[in-house]
């Protein structure tokens, strides 16, 4: 059985959530970390987590909202950590693809919750796109746990990272025929990675161009395993184990 460590499953993308459980359930994936990015999502993943049993959260404030959220926000934030079945602060991060401008503001939120997570030892689950140095240099003052989402670096960064205590969260990206980080896996032990979707975003192929779900472990999973030429019971055994080294899950 396989874990979703990182989705987003909000009524915003999809209308029948029982479902994609069900379809989850189906495709051995019988547990899902459901990430917020923001208040609205913090809340309606607090919602998720107390009916559905075996779905976990992680509450957070994304680089992408660094200009929306409030100061009550953090402290809300706060609060809700202490709520059953939250495991780690996320998903926060850094993001300069589509602007610089606020990178000192998207810098200072970031250390704000990292700071919460020192506070309440809980783990962190990073976005990173394009701000590969800066989140280095920030990551390296906190001794903090946690994984970083979407991975899609060097190998040279995925060692850093490492070092650093951190999984390496891989998805869908994986499958995409330009993508690089088939080569890349293939040089990282399995003891540092774990399975993810980013649903309903970064779909795999061959489901590329629709909406995507949890049950699509299955298929990044099978990918990795042609890639490192393991089973799919083993890949499932050492994954779940990293899992337990990060979250109380």
């Amino acid at each position: 059985m396989f874990t979703d460590t990182h989705c987003h499953i909000y009524k915003e993308y999809y209308d029948n959530i029982d479902q994609i459980i069900k379809n989850a359930k189906e495709n051995h994936v019988n547990r899902i970390i459901n990430n917020g990015c923001d208040k609205k999502s913090n809340e309606e993943v607090l919602r998720w987590i107390k009916i559905i049993p075996n779905m976990y959260g992680a509450l957070g404030i994304h680089p992408e909202n660094v200009l929306n959220y409030q100061e009550e926000d953090l402290n809300w934030l706060e609060k809700e950590l202490k709520s059953p079945k939250i495991i780690a602060i996320g998903e926060i991060g850094l993001d300069y693809h589509y602007t610089k401008e606020n990178k000192e503001k998207q810098k200072e939120l970031l250390k704000r919750q990292l700071d919460l997570a020192t506070k309440y030892n809980l783990p962190v689950i990073i976005h990173s796109r394009d701000a590969t140095q800066d989140t280095i240099e920030i990551l390296k003052n906190y001794q903090l746990k946690g994984v970083i989402h979407s991975f899609s670096g060097s190998k040279e960064t995925a060692q850093i990272y490492i070092k650093m205590g951190y999984l390496l969260g891989i998805n869908g990206v994986i499958t995409f025929k330009n993508s690089h980080l088939k080569e890349i896996i293939k040089d990282i032990p399995l003891k540092n990675i774990i399975l993810e979707t980013d649903s309903p975003y970064l779909t795999p192929v061959p489901y590329r161009g629709t909406k995507n779900e949890p049950a699509r472990i299955l298929d990044i999973a099978k990918f990795i395993c042609l890639e490192k030429n393991i089973e799919l019971d083993q890949l499932a055994t050492i994954t779940n184990e990293n899992i337990k080294r990060i979250f109380d899950i």
